[in-house]
Formats: C-alpha cells, structure tokens, sequence
C-alpha cells in the first residue's frame, strides 16, 4: 500500500467489504468475510468478557500486545498520543491493601454515553451491543472520549500507514476497543482474550451473555462478578471477578 494513501481512500478501499448493521450504517470487514456473512448483528446476541483479575499477572501484557497486533497499531512508546484499545491497570483497595491488575477496554456498554453525545452518529452501537465508531463520520470532536467514564477511546494524532483491512484509521478520528467485531462476526473470539488464553493466564472468558447456556452466563448466575461504576447504570457488557 501507498503510504500516501488518504484516509478517505483507504476507507473506500476497505468498505468494499462492508457488512450492513443498520439503516445507513456498515461495519468495515474483509471481503470475503463479508460475502460468507451477508446478515446484520442480531440482537439475539449480548457479547461480553468476564475477567477473572486473580488469574491476571501485573507483569503480563499478552492482551495489550495482541490487541495491537490484530488491530494494526504501532508500539512508539508515547503514552499521552499512542493509539491504545486495551491497557493493564493496576488497583488497590486503601482498606484492605489488597492489589489487583486487570485489563481495561471499552466496555461496551448497554446505555453508550459517548453514543448519547455524539454529534454525528459515528460513536453507534450495534444490535448486539458492540459499540464502535464509523471513521467516515466522525469529525474528531472528542465530544466520545470526554463523556467515556473508562477513558477507553484515543484519538489518531498522525497519519496512518500500513493500517489493517479489518481496521482502517486516519488522522482525527477517534477510535477505541471493537471487541474484535470481525473475528465474532467469523464466528471467532477477541485477539485478547486468544492471547490470554495461550500466553497469559486464561483470565478473560468470551461469549454470549443473552444465552442462558453459555460459559459466561452460568459462571455469571453462579459466581460473583462487579462491573467497573456499576453506579453510573450504563451496563457494561465487561464483568470482573475479584475486584
């Protein structure tokens, strides 16, 4: 690829494989993913992760680095600039002493509030609840990254090069977390939460929480599980256990 190439063309370049999810809107996907597909996102999903922070170690970063592998974002070392969809926090609790590491991301949320306030529609929601943001609407207001209370999206600064096809950016717009929509689309799992499973952990669970059957909801019903400012009722479709 032309690293000169402009984010509007590389964005007509990728939207040829471009898979309905609403009225006007489309999820940018690979071609022929695309044609194997050919269904919007159905409501009869609710995706989720549940992260068990106890199997979760300070010092490992499977999550953050595949997350930029899959999604095609460039490790520079600038914190305050770099693109970053997953980051590892670490917390304590001041009364017990008691210290957790665990990964934060969008979380998806029922009740999006960087939805409520966009102005042009690109912060949207899908039926099955994955919250993303369409890069050929958004004007980079930042309006989403100020109402986010996760601080979960980040705003391309630079020109972009060598993008992947399943995530195509572009300097001023805002991105974050997809919660891999085009590998779930495939019928996969999140990079992270395959990255986890085979060189971290096996902290995160992926799966279905309207499925009362899946691994996610029966550990869900059964075990106790909080959702980071469960106090703000947006209902986050990130659940922690440990925390």
């Amino acid at each position: 690829m032309n690293h000169d190439t402009t984010r509007r063309d590389l964005l007509k370049a990728a939207a040829v494989g471009a898979v309905t999810i609403a009225p006007g809107l489309t999820l940018i996907a690979p071609a022929a993913q695309a044609r194997a597909l050919g269904q919007p996102a159905s409501a009869t999903n609710r995706w989720g992760l549940l992260i068990d922070t106890s199997k979760c170690d300070s010092g490992c970063t499977a999550c953050v680095d595949a997350c930029k592998t899959e999604m095609g974002l460039p490790a520079l070392d600038r914190p305050a600039t770099d693109a970053q969809y997953i980051r590892k926090v670490d917390v304590t609790d001041l009364k017990t002493g008691n210290q957790h590491s665990l990964p934060v991301m969008c979380q998806h949320c029922a009740h999006p509030p960087c939805v409520d306030v966009c102005p042009t529609g690109a912060s949207m929601k899908r039926a099955d609840g994955i919250v993303l943001v369409d890069r050929h609407i958004c004007i980079g207001c930042r309006y989403c990254m100020m109402a986010c209370p996760y601080k979960a999206r980040s705003f391309a600064h630079e020109d972009q090069t060598d993008q992947k096809a399943v995530n195509p950016r572009g300097k001023g717009c805002v991105e974050g977390c997809t919660l891999c929509a085009h590998r779930i689309d495939a019928g996969g799992q999140p990079a992270c939460v395959e990255a986890c499973s085979k060189d971290g952990g096996a902290a995160m669970l992926f799966g279905d929480l309207n499925d009362p059957k899946s691994e996610i909801s029966q550990r869900i019903s059964k075990e106790a599980t909080s959702r980071i400012r469960a106090d703000l009722g947006v209902e986050p479709a990130i659940r922690y256990q440990g925390i």
